[in-house]
């Protein structure tokens, strides 16, 4: 989570205050979903919105910065270092065939039963039809860069 300003820390990059609205957003979905009531859940199910929103932030960040170069080095930079975006997550995307991960937990294989990657990493003509996949750590669907 994003350290808490004051008056004795670094001030933000010029072109931070256009995308603070959308931090913002993103840190209030946040905070919604960790109050949210998780009765009637699988364990691993009520931290599924959590991986998802965490995904969407650091993918806008990615975006910006890498796909439609609409901030600086210096303010993504200094995104990455109060922790608004995932900087081993935006390694691993820069990386062919890791451009559609969904989080860095379906890539270990210490993770797994069988040490190998998670299912949601297999692309879909290579599994069974019809057969409908989830993944257990963040409830993906399917983030193999091949579908």
């Amino acid at each position: 989570m994003p350290k808490v300003r004051t008056t004795r820390t670094k001030r933000p990059p010029q072109g931070f205050d256009e995308i603070e609205p959308t931090l913002d957003e993103f840190a209030k979905k946040m905070k919604e979903v960790e109050n949210e009531p998780h009765e009637g859940k699988r364990i691993v199910e009520s931290s599924w919105p959590i991986f998802r929103i965490h995904h969407q932030r650091t993918r806008y960040i990615f975006d910006l910065y890498h796909k439609r170069k609409a901030i600086s080095r210096e303010l993504y930079d200094y995104l990455l270092k109060y922790k608004y975006a995932d900087a081993n997550l935006i390694a691993k995307w820069k990386k062919p065939g890791f451009e559609k991960l969904c989080c860095l937990r379906c890539v270990q294989p210490r993770d797994t039963n069988f040490g190998t990657t998670c299912v949601c990493r297999v692309p879909k003509e290579k599994l069974e039809e019809g057969k409908t996949i989830e993944c257990v750590h963040c409830g993906c669907r399917g983030c193999a860069s091949g579908d």
